[in-house]
């Protein structure tokens, strides 16, 4: 199913140019506060954990500093496991699951692995709830050499000096009923593409790597989940957002082809959580809860 008439900026079959840009940065408004709802919150975390900025994103007279939070003390003879979160900034559950598993359950992994946790990759697009950054680019799309997106580039300069050493890396995401209504159809419009439709799964998933997959890994996860919220059941296709199921709640994604965020580390667990927050049957508690159950049934599977 396609539709040449899909959204408002653009013409069909013309990719965007600077005018279209300008209009869709118009239509973005600020709807909530990143020095509120993650600076706060990563501040009071500084007399338990190591706390810096490991860059800033600069969008005109905007400024946002970029936070990742460390065990304490950093022990270099442990693996080390990344948490990221807010890579695409309208997905709430994400960064609010990465916050509260730090504050609830960072130490009780003290001595057994290092964590570095970036709670908040794209705070332009968080306080607008907004899935592109400022320039209409996707931040997990953009994981690569030379990346555009500054929130991208900047994550990959926090692990560079790390690589080798991951064993894990959890990237917590949302899928929501927007994704439909909005979001893919803008991408179809900025590219100069027809808009296909895909049903929005009804649940919990995972994406896993299809270069490196891990599904005992990927089910530990699913069990856990699955005590917190509901999994989404293959559709009537028997996939989810148009690729095929490969196991319960599970579909693979080809991580660094695409330049996703879960293929930056090398590391032998990767995972992409995705929460369904527009479910009769999940309130936004439980989507932070499963995103939390999810980063801790990954540190258990890894031992």
């Amino acid at each position: 199913m396609s539709n040449p008439h899909f959204y408002p900026i653009g013409a069909p079959d013309q990719p965007w140019g600077p005018a279209e840009l300008a209009r869709w940065r118009a239509r973005q408004v600020r709807q909530r506060s990143y020095a509120d709802d993650v600076l706060g919150v990563v501040e009071r975390l500084r007399e338990r954990l190591e706390v810096s900025t490991y860059g800033e994103v600069v969008y005109g007279h905007e400024r946002y500093p970029l936070m990742a939070i460390r065990s304490h003390p950093w022990q270099p003879e442990l693996p080390t496991v990344l948490v990221t979160g807010g890579v695409h900034g309208y997905e709430s559950s994400g960064v609010h699951g990465a916050l509260r598993f730090v504050d609830a359950h960072a130490q009780g992994y003290a001595g057994r692995v290092n964590l570095l946790v970036a709670p908040c990759v794209s705070p332009w697009a968080y306080e607008r709830i907004q899935r592109w950054n400022f320039d209409a680019i996707d931040p997990n799309r953009s994981f690569f050499e030379a990346s555009p997106a500054q929130e991208s580039a900047a994550l990959m300069r926090l692990v560079a000096p790390l690589l080798g050493q991951f064993v894990a890396h959890i990237d917590l995401h949302e899928t929501t009923d927007t994704d439909e209504s909005e979001y893919r159809p803008a991408v179809a419009a900025r590219d100069g593409k027809p808009f296909v439709s895909h049903p929005i799964p009804e649940g919990f998933y995972l994406v896993d790597d299809t270069a490196n997959p891990q599904p005992e890994f990927q089910q530990a996860i699913i069990g856990a989940v699955a005590r917190v919220t509901h999994i989404a059941p293959a559709d009537d296709q028997g996939g989810i957002i148009g690729s095929p199921l490969v196991a319960h709640g599970v579909i693979h994604y080809d991580m660094k082809g695409l330049g996703l965020c879960a293929g930056i580390t090398d590391a032998r667990y990767t995972t992409t959580t995705e929460v369904y927050p527009d479910s009769p049957r999940a309130t936004p508690e439980q989507c932070i809860a499963a995103q939390v159950a999810a980063v801790c049934a990954a540190l258990e599977f890894i031992g």
